[in-house]
């Protein structure tokens, strides 16, 4: 393998024209044979029996070719890009320029990361919150653990509520036919929720359990119903009442606590419990807002042409994200986008922003490895596994197998650029809690004390840009 010449391109792309020859494409050519001979006829031999010698001069040795091109051109070209100390954010194009039985030459287009120059880094300033946990959060957080640990009771006949969980049958009909996923027996129907279209669940309410006596309520589906063949149509629902049942929510008090909790016995542990973890919910999410802030500087003062690719690998990676979070909600990406009304393109345009801003982040974040010296030691490497393997309830040594060493060192590096940002910067107050704090001390300070001389007044601070604490 040989590097022949390079060449840049527009913006990031690069052009390496690489021969492979000698030794490495017989091996190519050896293999190719082994993949290719049991498909290939030679008179008096059964296929995949014949020589390699015997295969060629029958048909050429161009048979070969492709396979050998697929065994050795990944090769050829890592270590030219390695040698070279470019780093591609993409798949290369591969054309094929020459190619003999002795070898062949081939050009490999690609993009590379871009150049970062950087602004400063060090000694930023931003907005650090303080956050507290109100009382009220506490109490939201064990009503929720009511609401889940409900159970539905019966209640005596009387007319339909708002709140009530209504067990009815219905089918519902568009001019008089019957229409796919119109009919449903025993479905619980929880009144006020809106689960069924508008109109429905209003016209239920009032009515009193009753089977023999079905009633019939009219909605009309609203324009744009993702089944198209009812959109904007007039149906008529015949509904057979049951039974009404309601969610009947514990009483919290130390049972309860002991119901749900191994841990904890009485209220008021349970609340110190739950006031921990709002504390530390609150702490990481002020510190994701504090570094976001920090970074939103950097970025907006560093020079860069992020590529395309870049940003749309990045959009890839955030409606990957995207379309997980609506699994767990039973939805697809295909189903989301017809409730929304709205085509692929337009749907990942919203990620444009973001996806930009995120890819600037990490290339800042690299630039600074480069320009701290950032090193990974083996003591550091060790104890990452120790944390994954903590993480995932795996052995340190499954962990090993699996993650890739040069991947995890380089996000280890990335978080220690992160760290560096912060242990440099300094921390300013929210603005009310600045005039809170400037009032106080005005109300302290001596009546009639004498302004410092000029040359003893601090250095006002510059007024940090309204883009810098902004967070996304």
């Amino acid at each position: 393998m040989s590097l022949v010449e390079k060449k840049q391109l527009e913006g990031c792309r690069m052009e390496f024209k690489i021969k492979v020859d000698g030794e490495e494409f017989a091996k190519g050519l050896d293999k190719s044979y082994q993949v290719n001979a049991p498909r290939l006829n030679v008179p008096g031999f059964r296929k995949g029996k014949a020589p390699k010698n015997l295969v060629i001069k029958t048909y050429g040795v161009g048979v070969l070719f492709d396979e050998a091109i697929k065994e050795t051109y990944p090769a050829a070209y890592e270590e030219v890009i390695s040698a070279e100390g470019f780093e591609p954010v993409e798949y290369p194009d591969i054309e094929i320029d020459d190619i003999d039985e002795t070898g062949y030459t081939f050009k490999a287009t690609v993009t590379g990361k871009p150049p970062v120059k950087l602004g400063k880094y060090k000694g930023l300033t931003a907005v650090k919150e303080s956050p507290a946990v109100e009382e009220s959060e506490i109490d939201n957080e064990i009503e929720n653990l009511r609401e889940r640990n409900s159970r539905m009771v019966d209640v005596a006949p009387r007319p339909v509520e708002d709140g009530d969980i209504a067990i009815i049958d219905y089918c519902g009909k568009v001019g008089g036919e019957a229409f796919q996923g119109g009919t449903a027996e025993k479905q619980q129907l929880e009144i006020g929720s809106g689960q069924f279209i508008p109109g429905f669940e209003e016209q239920v309410k009032g009515h009193t359990p009753n089977p023999e006596e079905p009633f019939d309520i009219t909605v009309t589906f609203p324009e744009g119903y993702p089944a198209e063949e009812l959109s904007g149509k007039e149906a008529v629902f015949t509904i057979t009442l049951h039974a009404i049942k309601k969610n009947e929510k514990p009483l919290v008090d130390d049972e309860f606590i002991k119901d749900i909790s191994d841990e904890f016995e009485t209220v008021e542990a349970f609340r110190a419990e739950v006031r921990r973890g709002l504390e530390q919910q609150k702490n990481a999410a002020a510190t994701r807002s504090y570094e976001d802030a920090l970074m939103s500087q950097i970025v907006e003062t560093m020079e860069v042409e992020v590529p395309d690719v870049m940003i749309e690998r990045q959009i890839d990676n955030q409606v990957e994200n995207f379309k997980s979070q609506l699994s767990k909600n039973g939805l697809t990406l295909e189903m989301y986008l017809q409730l929304a009304q709205m085509k692929m393109e337009d749907f990942r345009k919203n990620f444009a922003a973001s996806a930009e801003k995120n890819v600037k982040m990490t290339l800042a974040l690299e630039e600074i490895v480069k320009l701290e010296n950032i090193s990974i030691s083996d003591e550091e490497f060790e104890a990452e596994l120790d944390k994954l393997a903590a993480q995932y309830g795996m052995e340190k040594d499954k962990i090993r197998e699996m993650v890739d060493k040069a991947a995890l060192c380089a996000d280890i590096a990335i978080n220690k650029a992160v760290d560096l940002i912060t242990s440099s910067a300094k921390e300013k107050k929210p603005a009310a809690k600045r005039a809170k704090s400037k009032a106080a001390d005005d109300e302290a300070a001596p009546a009639e004390e004498a302004p410092a001389p000029e040359s003893e007044k601090p250095e006002k601070p510059k007024k940090a840009k309204k883009a810098a604490t902004k967070t996304e």
